[in-house]
């Protein structure tokens, strides 16, 4: 499933090829028909994000978009080639086009939808404004494992599996602490650290979560070979050595994913 940089960069893309300008707004694949057929021709005004939810906006409706597992965009510059059936939603103009297929949800809703789907989610670090302090509230008072709250879009929005693995091992803190037992030293290291990489994230179009210091090029080492792409510490290297001790990086189940950290660096508190 994406991770909320990717939603981020989404809106941004949509905001420079379609905002300000009327859209034919279609639905190849039916699914999205009516609601379609409600804001075809019309201009839209603004895009947004919020974790991994994307927000079209048409006057007071917006499109509301959730890749889920398998949602996925194609943007490109006009002229759009022959959609095919599997195209949920397809947005163009004179000069560019974007194809939505497969995602969870892809529903036209008013403004007080969108503000109850908002209110149900957690701050998120790449929405300006949003206060960590919401966050941090229900995080101090569970016994739930910091790891399982990080994934929870309640309380933060737009982490996925890869940053909740990495901001973990970037600032020594095993995943199995309770909430509880998070400091507020720790919280706002987390916070602070989410945002800078997800903006990254969201200028890069990748997840990069390795310090300068431990590059491939800094290591002498072999650079990463995924398709998540991106230079990490511990994300999908169960087994192989911890760039920092050289320690076997482990894995295990945790809140539907897999959890990975390195035993050595991050020891209970």
């Amino acid at each position: 499933m994406p991770e909320g940089h990717t939603i981020h960069r989404l809106a941004q893309d949509h905001l420079a090829r379609f905002a300000g300008k009327p859209a034919g707004v279609r639905s190849p694949q039916g699914k999205f028909s009516d609601g379609a057929a409600l804001v075809d021709g019309r201009t839209m005004d603004t895009a947004e994000a919020h974790g991994k939810h994307l927000f079209l906006g048409f006057g007071a409706e917006w499109i509301h978009i959730h890749l889920g597992l398998f949602g996925k965009y194609a943007l490109g510059e006009a002229p759009a080639p022959p959609p095919t059936d599997t195209v949920r939603l397809r947005l163009l103009n004179d000069a560019y086009y974007s194809d939505l297929r497969g995602p969870t949800t892809c529903a036209l809703i008013t403004d007080e939808e969108k503000r109850a789907i908002h209110d149900r989610l957690g701050p998120d670090p790449l929405r300006e404004g949003d206060d960590p302090e919401k966050a941090y509230r229900r995080i101090a008072r569970s016994r739930t494992t910091v790891a399982a709250l990080l994934m929870d879009q309640k309380v933060i929005a737009g982490v996925g599996n890869v940053y909740r693995a990495e901001v973990l091992f970037r600032h020594g803190i095993d995943p199995y602490t309770p909430g509880k037992d998070l400091t507020r030293g720790q919280w706002d290291a987390i916070w602070a650290d989410l945002a800078e990489l997800m903006r990254e994230g969201v200028r890069l179009n990748r997840i990069d979560t390795v310090r300068p210091e431990h590059t491939p090029e800094a290591m002498g080492r072999p650079p990463r070979v995924d398709d998540h792409g991106g230079e990490v510490y511990v994300y999908r290297r169960a087994n192989q050595p911890c760039h920092i001790c050289g320690g076997e990086i482990r894995t295990a189940g945790l809140a539907a994913r897999n959890l990975f950290w390195c035993p050595t660096c991050q020891r209970p508190a």
